[in-house]
């Protein structure tokens, strides 16, 4: 083959073509201009097509160089922010999965940078019409990273705090306008002022790789505003950056790690917004659809449907992590945002869905054990939600040892027992100490079990304890979408009341649920917004909402600033402690909660908690000692009373010299901790609703 294969008027088109490097995959600039790279197994021939600033397409090359199912070309005078696309040849078989089609033009499945938002419309197949079609883009990866390092943050001390990167800044008025609802937004000063006075460690970042709204809520006026539909697995999506959103992106990891916070990503991998027969043919589609896709077992002769594990909502497809240049493709995305991008993890969206082989969950997948193996990705944090909708898809406890998993069990039983459910005792005490019965300590380490009240698909906190029901009106479904089994309570009213009383009990609800959350084995998850009292308005599904029911309000009230308050030091508390974070446990709280040197549970009245107690259909309190058995070794005593009357609790007793000292009462109105400490005698008044934690100490009176 000749060194030149096409060159063009140099005075319109500076560029000439020449043999390219077949990996690493996707546009890679060197000295001299970029090699362009794609896998394509079944394509007969595959163009690379250039484009100007205006998006108007100026060159076209075959690739003509091929070695397997891999096509390569290298351009010169090519520079970064070069757009590009790919159109690629071959048979349009939808009864077969070929969907090729030349009239498509394609994102290069590697690309770094897309030159703007992909919008929901059906693309021309035969007009050749790119104008609506984003187009890829040559990025330079050269980026100042100023020497700072991630950031070390130890398993007991992690508290991941999820955030939208819109949806956090964007009514922040001490922000400077053009960042809010940036990535430069969630690394700027004011919200890092935040994140401190709050104590968290690792900020959880709602999906940022390129994403696009489904056509129905684009035709009802929506939009996707979680973003959990990608269309590429390595770009971050244009609408949160200013100008650049890879050195944007970068900008605020950098500035986020220099005050040691890691940043941890929500990723999609499970399935992209090509969705299912009808969907468009923007990328993975148009390369490979029959493998990059999973499909139904069908007979010869029918068409092929996807199969769709990932969504209700009807996503429409599954991709096949069972294919091996999938499975690459995954890798390689995730290898880039830990080395390039230099992310610390990631939370994975259905993540049963990724350890699918031939339609059921496999333990032992190729999946895991590439992540094991792989010299990188086994360093970084990674954490599961673990289930799915297809068959057995719900798998908590069932990911290898190194994972963390979203617990929903303790989510259900904190909001149940404090609601008033009667008969949870022992379901809470296992939860409260990192729900060994799910994560057995021969297996998994303490910080296995990622505790959680809210998450983004949810009732916020306050909406949590302000609303009987779901009001998701405004998403256009009839108000049928959206977690129907809640486990919240309005106390009186529905929504928003001036009724103080209702209103003092809902408070000392968020301060008993926060207090419990933090004072928990395990790896706490807060919801952003959850500390100053944020309200979604009764919509606990709020995914397609982007305007002030999803953005934080931060013109936040006296009563806000409190909880706000009480939020920071119980977490200043559980850090500056030994035990509520990694207490050294047995496995005997399996299937039940045995007593021991470092933990007894007791009954209100002061004895041991018994087989009676434990089983007690009307039981809605529970005391927990927790003692280091070591010289000057913390001593805690923590009480709950999730009944409506108030309540005498029995303290242990303790060694001439020492007393118990309030350290929390969520009963008191100011949700101030400092002006609770005081010495406790014998036995102590709880008012209904309410947690106190007391600690040991020398008495000095």
């Amino acid at each position: 083959m000749n060194d030149k294969l096409l060159e063009l008027d140099k005075d319109n088109h500076p560029f000439s073509a020449s043999r390219g490097q077949f990996l690493p995959l996707g546009a890679h600039l060197d000295e001299a201009g970029c090699h362009f790279s794609v896998y394509s197994l079944g394509a007969y021939r595959v163009e690379l097509c250039l484009f100007n600033k205006y998006e108007k397409q100026i060159a076209s090359y075959p690739l003509e160089v091929k070695q397997g199912n891999m096509w390569s070309i290298f351009i010169e005078q090519v520079k970064a922010g070069q757009l590009y696309g790919y159109r690629v040849h071959g048979d349009y078989q939808p009864e077969k999965g070929l969907l090729f089609n030349d009239n498509n033009l394609l994102i290069d499945p590697y690309a770094r940078a897309l030159s703007r938002v992909q919008h929901s419309f059906k693309q021309a197949q035969s007009d050749n019409d790119d104008s609506q079609v984003v187009k890829s883009i040559v990025v330079d990866d050269h980026f100042d990273w100023q020497h700072v390092k991630k950031p070390k943050i130890s398993a007991h001390n992690r508290i991941l705090y999820e955030v939208h990167v819109k949806g956090f800044s964007q009514l922040n008025k001490k922000i400077a306008l053009a960042k809010r609802g940036k990535y430069l937004g969630l690394s700027d000063i004011e919200s890092i002022k935040h994140y401190k006075k709050l104590g968290i460690t690792s900020l959880q970042i709602m999906p940022i790789f390129s994403f696009m709204s489904e056509p129905r809520l684009a035709s009802l006026g929506l939009t996707n505003y979680w973003g959990y539909n990608p269309i590429n697995f390595f770009s971050p999506d244009c609408r949160y950056a200013q100008f650049d959103a890879v050195n944007e992106f970068k900008t605020m990891v950098r500035e986020l790690h220099a005050e040691g916070i890691e940043v941890i990503l929500d990723v999609v991998y499970n399935h992209t917004a090509e969705s299912g027969t009808d969907g468009l043919i923007i990328s993975l589609k148009g390369f490979d659809n029959q493998n990059y896709y999973s499909f139904e077992q069908v007979s010869p002769g029918n068409s092929r449907n996807y199969n769709d594990y990932s969504s209700h909502s009807g996503c429409g497809n599954t991709v096949n992590l069972n294919y091996s240049w999938s499975l690459k493709l995954a890798l390689d995305s995730l290898r880039y945002w830990v080395t390039e991008m230099q992310v610390d993890g990631f939370r994975f969206d259905l993540a049963v869905t990724l350890a699918r082989e031939n339609g059921a969950f496999n333990e032992q997948s190729a999946f895991f054990k590439a992540l094991l193996q792989d010299p990188v990705l086994s360093r970084v944090k990674l954490i599961a939600e673990p289930w799915d909708i297809g068959p057995g898809g719900y798998r908590l406890g069932g990911f290898p040892s190194d994972w963390l998993e979203c617990n929903d069990r303790y989510r259900d039983t904190l909001k149940s027992f404090w609601r008033g459910d009667t008969g949870h005792v022992a379901e809470l005490a296992t939860r409260l100490l990192g729900s060994r019965d799910v994560f057995a300590k021969r297996y998994r380490s303490n910080s296995t079990s990622v505790n959680y009240i809210s998450y983004h698909d949810g009732f916020t906190l306050n909406d949590l304890v302000t609303y009987q029901s779901r009001h998701n009106e405004d998403n256009g479904e009839n108000n049928r979408d959206g977690h129907g089994h809640n486990l919240s309570a309005n106390y009186g009213h529905e929504g928003e009341t001036e009724n103080q009383r209702i209103n003092q009990l809902r408070q000392q609800q968020k301060r008993n649920l926060i207090a419990t959350l933090f004072l928990s084995q395990g790896t706490p998850h807060f919801l952003a917004g959850d500390e100053m009292g944020n309200s979604q308005s009764g919509n606990n599904n709020a995914y397609c909402q982007d305007n002030k029911i999803s953005w934080l309000d931060w013109d936040i009230s006296v009563v806000d600033q409190r909880l706000l308050d009480f939020t920071s030091e119980i977490i200043k508390l559980r850090q500056e402690s030994r035990m509520f974070a990694s207490i050294a446990l047995s496995d005997d709280c399996i299937g039940r909660c045995e007593n021991s040197d470092l933990v007894k549970w007791y009954h209100p009245d002061g004895y041991l908690m018994e087989d009676v107690d434990w089983h007690a259909s009307n039981s809605q309190a529970i005391a927990l000692e927790l003692h280091e058995a070591i010289e000057c070794g913390e001593h805690w005593f923590l009480i709950f009373n999730a009944s409506s009357y108030q309540i005498g609790c029995r303290l242990p007793v303790l060694e001439k010299g020492l007393a118990w000292k309030m350290k929390i009462n969520t009963a008191c109105n100011t949700g101030q901790l400092a002006a609770m400490h005081k010495n406790v005698k014998d036995c102590i008044q709880l008012d209904a609703h309410s947690l106190v934690l007391l600690k040991c100490v020398r008495h000095l009176t």
